[in-house]
């Protein structure tokens, strides 16, 4: 295994947010004052610090900034933690570099100076434009924050941003979800990211879940979305992301074809590829803001460190893989894993043979059936 062919990007998880919602499931925590910007970057440069020797001589290909809220900081903050990413990484020309954004949060010329630092593409946590939904949502925005985020990127020359949009929301019909995408078209983003609301374990949502639309429902919703989107003459080339020609989103691209990535932060995950032994591990931090400021830069501050099993690499691999339209080169699988495609026999001929996966042997693409029942798909490939 080439790890120098392998693309590796980092992503730095700020943790606070103003509020919970109900239905998040990630590592986010509400901040009862002003989040500790200056300590959290210097835990955040220690913690790359330490896991620099696990990366020498590798370029960075993306860098995402996720949350949480990461908008909450402010552009110094986020200056002086890009400032110490530079100073310890080398970067690749063209580098993209994505902030997550929170309407509620934003700021008159906010955006402008993240521009300045060198952020050159936002993701804007929207969900809906409809203001009932929002505050079912837990959102602290309403539908004008949302459409001044916008308008503000465009303002600031951020013209490269995805809007995040949920459907699948409480009582939610066809005709509200269009509304929704029309909403979102006419703010031109130049990525949208679609995503169907599920009720994930731990979230108030799953102690008290609101009625949402029955499958057929949102089936129907999701075949008229994405037939508007392709009309506004956004490809979908991800199960949930469209994207205007050449914006699609690189650091994402590059979790689905299962790259290496390296996760800093409180709770942030990573997955690297090892040069001598061939292996992948998989490495988390400490997930309370609190437990990993008090580590951050100690061994004491990696929560977990795991090798992935190569019996169980195939539908690690596949499950990313196969979330692309298009599928990846064949020849990739051998590529990212150490592991011959032989492996995959022959539940690789089988879902080929059910007209899950394309027929093409130089492709590991889904058809348009095997992308709508991805797990079904996968279920082929999992270990016994």
């Amino acid at each position: 295994m080439n790890t120098g062919a392998i693309p590796l990007t980092l992503y730095l998880h700020i943790p606070w947010c103003v509020r919970k919602c109900p239905y998040c499931d990630f590592n986010s925590h509400e901040t009862r004052g002003p989040a500790p910007e200056r300590a959290y970057v210097d835990a955040l440069l220690a913690d790359l610090e330490q896991d620099l020797p696990r990366v020498w001589g590798r370029r960075i290909a993306s860098v995402f900034i996720g949350g949480g809220t990461p908008s909450l900081f402010s552009a110094e903050a986020l200056d002086r933690l890009l400032s110490g990413v530079r100073a310890r990484l080398p970067l690749r020309p063209e580098l993209e570099i994505t902030l997550e954004a929170n309407p509620g949060t934003v700021e008159r010329g906010r955006f402008a100076e993240f521009r300045a630092i060198g952020i050159n593409r936002l993701s804007i946590g929207v969900q809906s434009f409809n203001d009932d939904q929002l505050r079912r949502l837990g959102r602290i925005h309403d539908r004008r924050d949302a459409v001044a985020a916008a308008e503000a990127a465009h303002a600031a020359g951020l013209d490269n941003f995805n809007l995040d949009l949920m459907f699948g929301l409480p009582a939610q019909t066809v005709e509200s979800a269009l509304a929704d995408i029309a909403n979102a078209m006419a703010l031109e983003p130049a990525h949208l990211s679609y995503y169907q609301l599920t009720i994930e374990p731990s979230t108030a949502f799953h102690h008290a879940p609101p009625p949402l639309p029955d499958d057929e429902t949102s089936d129907a919703i999701q075949q008229r979305a994405q037939a508007e989107l392709a009309r506004y003459g956004y490809q979908r080339y991800e199960v949930s992301a469209y994207a205007r020609a050449g914006r699609c989103c690189r650091h994402n691209l590059n979790y689905w074809k299962f790259g290496d990535y390296l996760g800093i932060g409180a709770g942030a995950h990573g997955k690297l590829s090892d040069p001598a032994t061939g292996q992948i591990r998989r490495l988390w931090k400490l997930k309370h803001p609190r437990a990993y400021l008090e580590q951050a830069g100690t061994a004491a501050a990696i929560g977990g460190d795991e090798l992935i099993r190569a019996v169980d690499l195939p539908v690690e691999f596949l499950m990313n893989a196969l979330r692309l339209v298009e599928g990846v080169r064949a020849e990739l699988f051998g590529e990212r894993t150490g592991l011959s495609l032989n492996v995959l026999e022959p539940a690789l001929s089988q879902a080929r043979a059910c007209g899950l996966l394309e027929a093409a042997a130089q492709r590991l693409q889904p058809t348009a059936l095997g992308l709508r029942f991805l797990n079904e798909v996968l279920q082929r490939f999992m270990p016994d």
